[in-house]
């Protein structure tokens, strides 16, 4: 019999994969916006607390309270896994939360001085229901098109279905009026439709029904708060220096003088003259025009460049998620604060009228700003997994046996 020669048990190797890091360009460019955004709002929010009767950092520092809340939830979410919103029943339980607040808010809503209500008084805070719709459309829309993805180019299933689901919300919303978030969260909720697979066809049908729904809504609204109400904001908008109706175009023409005022360099950080009580809402909805008077146009460009390298950035995180539900989650949340922000600075620049829409990280707004936080940290949580990292892991070897000895032939 001859001793066979022993081997020692070969290690054996296990990969597993890890979460990859989150994408580093787009935080950053997320902090500079809010950094750039606290210091503005502070400058332009100091003259209208100190007329308030409050300190003149009263705006700031309640903005700085709501950034550290947001920036926690930004935290918690770029680790908590967006998968947990694909959960059954979790997307449609948030839009009826968000269709119920739209309702509650017709009947015990607050007007804050713009002729509508939009808002609900927490007390502490208010809060617009709004903000929360965005942010259903994009879940709603995105876990029904993610489930529903071979069946998106028919026509109820593809186009009529999701037009039901973003009429509920925009009729809710123009009943306010809030007529720039019904089309904000028009062009959100139709674009994922479209990146979704749904025929151009039946897009086109959407579109038009949608047109005609919302005509139906804009008669009742000139029926019950009258063609006058319309009237002036379409004036305001195209004649805002020749129209006889001061009250209506003061704010526009505020806005255009400031924006003029700033030149190519500005006249220096704190240094606005229209923020002292001559534009209205220079903390919230104009505080773009106190950007380009106190950074000029130069400063108005950075700002601008920023939100185009976060919407660029986004893209590029949808582009290279591994499911489609984080794609389109990544695609609708970008959207949100790209087309807010052109809409606002379009608004504020007198390229479109006026309509009440806040620009993100800038405009004076705690809810708002918490919410816009969270959502850019799920956005950075689907970085985190668009390319998981391949780690091997070596299992500890077994304890050597003992010799082997073959049997005698």
């Amino acid at each position: 019999m001859k001793q066979a020669e022993s081997t020692k048990p070969q290690k054996r190797e296990r990969v597993r994969s890890r979460t990859g890091d989150t994408d580093l360009a787009f935080s950053i460019v997320v902090l500079i916006l809010l950094g750039l955004g606290i210091v503005m709002m502070f400058s332009a929010s100091y003259a209208i607390a100190i007329n308030e009767g409050k300190e003149g950092y009263y705006y700031a520092l309640r903005q700085v309270i709501f950034a550290g809340i947001g920036l926690v939830m930004m935290f918690i979410m770029s680790h908590v896994d967006y998968h947990i919103f694909q959960k059954k029943g979790f997307p449609l339980i948030i839009y009826g939360g968000a269709v119920f607040l739209l309702i509650l808010v017709l009947f015990i809503g607050t007007d804050l001085g713009t002729g509508c209500q939009r808002w609900l008084n927490l007390g502490f805070t208010t809060f617009q229901p709004s903000e929360l719709a965005k942010f259903a459309i994009v879940i709603l829309f995105s876990y029904l098109i993610d489930q529903n993805f071979e069946r998106m180019q028919q026509l109820f299933a593809g186009t009529v279905v999701y037009l039901l689901l973003l009429g509920v919300i925009i009729g809710l919303l123009l009943l306010e009026p809030h007529l720039s978030c019904s089309i904000l969260i028009a062009v959100i909720g139709i674009a994922l439709v479209f990146v979704g697979g749904a025929k151009w066809r039946n897009i086109g049908i959407i579109t038009v029904i949608g047109v005609i729904l919302a005509g139906l809504v804009l008669m009742y609204l000139i029926n019950t708060k009258g063609i006058g109400y319309f009237q002036r904001r379409i004036a305001t908008w195209f004649h805002p220096f020749d129209s006889d109706d001061v009250d209506g175009t003061w704010q526009s023409r505020q806005s255009l003088i400031a924006i003029g005022s700033g030149g190519l360099f500005g006249l220096g950080l704190g240094e606005s003259r229209q923020k002292y009580l001559y534009l209205p809402e220079s903390e919230n909805d104009f505080v773009f025009s106190i950007v380009c008077e106190e950074l000029g146009l130069f400063g108005a460009i950075t700002v601008i460049l920023l939100f185009v390298l976060l919407v660029m950035q986004g893209f590029h995180i949808a582009s290279h998620c591994k499911d489609r539900f984080g794609m389109l989650v990544a695609i609708g949340f970008t959207l949100q604060i790209g087309l807010q922000a052109f809409i606002n600075i379009g608004v504020v620049s007198g390229f479109l009228p006026n309509t009440g829409i806040s620009l993100p990280f800038f405009s004076y707004g705690g809810t708002a700003l918490v919410m816009q936080l969270m959502q850019m940290g799920i956005v950075l949580n689907i970085s985190r997994s668009r390319q998981p990292i391949q780690i091997k892991k070596v299992r500890p070897a077994p304890e050597e046996s003992e010799m082997a000895f073959p049997q005698d032939a």
